[in-house]
């Protein structure tokens, strides 16, 4: 192994700390945020540090200085922050490489990375393609999918089906399967490609399957099967299109389905894989595989920013024996060995402890702790799932609000839409649950 590369240093001064004040007007100044507009009309918390399951802001807010993330900084920081064993991973893959292309080269990280994907996903999938987010792994699904088709001879089958309540990213072709009423991405719906929609399953995981939308996901598949190069779907919880938990049997219908109409079956496993719905993937409720898989988020336990699409050996070979044998896609950052050795430490580090018992006890706490939030005026609905806790309002959260009255009980949440809900790390204690879940009931009182 070679010596590390080490110039002399420059000296300079590090650079002088923001003081929170100019920091937020520059931020307002310059600084674009998820879902808003420029300026911003609210104004972020500024954290300095985080530690834990624990933000620590630059001054207090609300009298708190310290928040309970109750958010796992959307769905990815499972392990909570700082994690000894993810920085030892990073720093030590630093000091071999940060980056390197991946055309034409390989790396271990990326290679133990895609060998650890395929030992813990459904036995089919067994190619990996590195993505940079959650949304392009995404797009590369639709990728195969169509060119699948295409290699096959039926360049007809450009179409995807899905139901309505989804959500699957901000780029194009996740955008067109996402829901196209009400949902984040009307404002498109002019331009996108247009997909088939069924409508929205049924809500209760545990409800029976109900016969008539079971037959009304068969119809739609069998009328447009000529047509239709993939489903494409979250399994068990739809997530940021609504929070929705519906039964595992729509997945076994969707399989079947695709089986006997000949379409591909995409699942979408971005915010439900890695355990957080109770199994290592959603799709393991149903006891289904898909054709292609879409994984993120907690992949590198929310250190860096990397996804992967998985998919069969048909599909893979399919591909590879068409006209145009390559599958065209090459994010400059594909396989980022950084990201890779992260992930894999992120992916052991899950396995080999508990997992599944940490999430059936922040579940249990869930349900405990929001169980008297339903009697709350204007709560239309409380839900558990997992590790993950809903509670659902008959309006539109006020933001605002609802985020003052969490800070005030020590907890950083969320809300969007009609919804003040949580997905905690799996290493928040029982204490910290139980908080959270008081700032929830906070959150929907005052919002």
């Amino acid at each position: 192994m070679p010596e590390p590369y080490a110039p002399a240093l420059p000296r300079t001064a590090a650079p002088k700390p923001y003081a929170p004040d100019e920091l937020r007007a520059l931020d307002r100044a310059h600084v674009w945020h998820p879902y808003g507009p420029m300026p911003g009309r609210q104004e972020p918390l500024i954290v300095e540090s985080a530690s834990g399951v624990r933000l620590r802001l630059a001054e207090p807010v609300e009298g708190r200085r310290e928040l309970v993330d109750g958010m796992s900084s959307w769905w990815s920081a499972v392990h909570g922050y700082n994690h000894p064993v993810l920085n030892e991973a990073a720093r030590g893959q630093l000091d071999r490489m940060s980056h390197v292309m991946f055309g034409g080269l390989t790396h271990e990280p990326a290679v133990r990375l895609a060998v650890r994907l395929v030992e813990i996903t459904p036995e089919p999938l067994q190619h990996v393609f590195l993505a940079d987010s959650g949304s392009v792994s995404v797009e590369v699904a639709v990728k195969m999918c169509l060119q699948y088709w295409r290699s096959a001879g039926r360049p007809a089958k450009q179409r995807l089906l899905t139901w309505r309540g989804g959500y699957h990213g901000d780029t194009w072709q996740p955008m067109s399967v996402c829901d196209p009423e009400g949902g984040m991405h009307e404002l498109w719906s002019g331009s996108l490609p247009r997909q088939v929609f069924a409508d929205a399953p049924p809500d209760g995981f545990d409800a029976e399957p109900d016969p008539a939308y079971t037959a009304h996901l068969r119809e739609l598949i069998a009328a447009h099967a000529e047509e239709l190069a993939a489903v494409v779907v979250e399994p068990v919880v739809q997530g940021a299109g609504g929070m929705r938990f519906h039964s595992p049997g729509y997945l076994r219908v969707l399989r079947e389905a695709c089986d006997e109409y000949g379409v591909l079956l995409v699942l979408d496993e971005i915010a439900t894989g890695f355990g957080r719905t109770g199994t290592l993937f959603a799709s393991g409720h149903a006891g289904i595989a898909p054709d292609v898989m879409c994984v993120g988020k907690a992949l590198t336990g929310g250190y860096l920013t990397m996804a992967a699409t998985l998919c069969t050996t048909r599909v893979a070979e399919g591909i590879s024996d068409g006209a145009v044998p390559v599958l065209a896609h090459g994010p400059t950052f594909m396989g980022n060995p950084l990201a890779a050795s992260v992930a894999s430490a992120s992916v052991d580090l899950l396995l080999g402890q508990d997992w599944e018992g940490e999430v059936a006890r922040i579940g249990a706490g869930l349900r405990a702790g929001l169980a008297p939030v339903a009697e709350t005026a204007g709560v239309v609905d409380v839900r558990v799932l997992g590790a993950i806790g809903v509670v659902q309002l008959d309006h539109e959260v006020d933001m605002a609000a609802a985020t003052r009255a969490a800070v005030r009980e020590g907890v950083w949440l969320r809300p969007f839409r009609d919804l003040v809900y949580t997905m905690p790390p799996y290493v928040t204690d029982d204490e910290d649950v139980a908080r959270i879940c008081r700032a929830v009931g906070a959150a929907a009182r005052e919002g």
